[in-house]
């Protein structure tokens, strides 16, 4: 792996985990004494990040990691029902179903994931990146997987910002296997209406456990 991909992946996952909160500045100097790279690298990757959407150029201060508002919430939800209704439906359109149906089964004992030691519940999100992924595979339209790839970023973010509230979690787990069992039943309205109800009950509860600003 090439400097500059290493210090993207590392900048990147801190980012996402809070490690860097949103505002922290990224100094070029600090974070290649701190990676272990050269200068160039951690330029080439800040400019990578900054594409996405995780940093930003603040004015003399340099780059910094960019904050999460309840606007911006909203507006991610807004793109994510978009996306994720479509998705849903063209996978259960043209999805192997018995790839769901595994899904749906893994879906319902995610409760015994959510019971571990592990405080980041990395089983249990883990295994939702499984559907993501087998949703991606199904739809068979790149355009629409690469433009999910890129909003799940920041999805893990809110994610990360929520508090990790245990009945919330069981209940996300019911509605994302009621989404793979939609889709391995070959029915796109179903699938619909189940990605929908589970982005509004996330939406709420990001929103009811976001700080206001």
């Amino acid at each position: 792996m090439r400097a500059s991909d290493r210090a993207y992946a590392a900048l990147r996952e801190d980012i996402i985990e809070w490690r860097l909160r949103p505002g922290t500045v990224l100094a070029e100097v600090e974070q290649s004494e701190r990676l272990g790279v050269s200068r160039t690298p951690v330029r080439e990757a800040l400019s990578r990040l900054t594409a996405e959407g995780l940093t930003t150029a603040a004015g003399g201060r340099g780059v910094v990691v960019t904050d999460i508002s309840l606007d911006s919430i909203d507006e991610l939800f807004e793109l994510r029902e978009t996306l994720e209704v479509r998705a849903a439906a063209l996978a259960a359109q043209r999805g192997e179903p018995g790839v769901f149906a595994e899904l749906h089964a893994q879906l319902l004992r995610a409760p015994e994931l959510l019971m571990d030691s592990d405080p980041a519940r990395h089983d249990y999100y883990a295994l939702v990146g499984r559907l993501d992924d087998a949703i991606d595979a199904a739809i068979s339209n790149a355009y629409l997987a690469n433009a999910m790839r890129g909003l799940r970023v920041h999805l893990v973010r809110v994610r990360r910002l929520a508090a990790d509230d245990a009945a919330r979690l069981h209940a996300a787990a019911a509605e994302h296997a009621a989404i793979a069992e939609a889709i391995a039943a070959s029915n796109p309205r179903l699938a619909e209406a189940a990605t929908t109800l589970h982005l509004h009950r996330s939406l709420t509860h990001v929103k009811a456990a976001h700080p206001a600003r």
